[in-house]
């Protein structure tokens, strides 16, 4: 398992795959991500550059679901977008992860002070690489979130554990 500030770090490189890709940014990003992982074997930069043109290519509004589908949502291209936004950030993330865990000392720190560096050229302007990820169907944050209604509804969607901390009910309105 990744100290919290690798499983951070990944988990930026997963949100900076997503939101590059179908923007001007994305072939920087797409070479240098596919570079990353290829670490000097062509043949291994080569097959992460087709995997990252599939994640392009699902992320298009209404481009194909994994397996070959399309999205056949109530919203083409709204729904189906977002879902695929979260699947891939979180496949990229774990991709990220399973690189960074399967080598040692010396070398996860030098590909994670690569990645750092990354995601540092490539972040959009005023976004740190390990900042949330906001935008208008929802946001991922690699992190603990806390909502909190006061006399309303609150709601979310959770990928992961979480904690409930009921108050006890204040007095009756009407």
């Amino acid at each position: 398992m990744l100290e919290q500030a690798l499983a951070a770090l990944a988990a930026a490189g997963g949100t900076a795959v997503v939101q590059a890709a179908g923007t001007e940014a994305w072939t920087t990003v797409r070479d240098a991500v596919a570079r990353w992982f290829g670490r000097g074997d062509e043949r291994r930069e080569r097959a992460e550059l087709e995997r990252l043109d599939r994640t392009a290519a699902e992320l298009e509004p209404g481009g194909p679901e994994p397996g070959g589908g399309r999205d056949q949502g109530p919203e083409p291209g709204a729904a189906g977008s977002a879902q695929a936004r979260v699947r891939q950030e979180a496949a990229w993330q774990a991709r990220f992860e399973n690189l960074l865990e399967s080598v040692d000392g010396d070398e996860r720190a030098r590909l994670a002070g690569e990645l750092r560096a990354l995601l540092e050229r490539h972040s959009p302007a005023g976004v740190p690489p390990a900042g949330p990820s906001v935008g208008r169907d929802g946001m991922a944050v690699g992190g603990d979130v806390h909502v909190r209604a006061d006399g309303g509804v609150a709601g979310g969607v959770i990928h992961g554990g979480a904690h409930v901390h009921p108050r006890p009910p204040g007095p009756p309105q009407g």
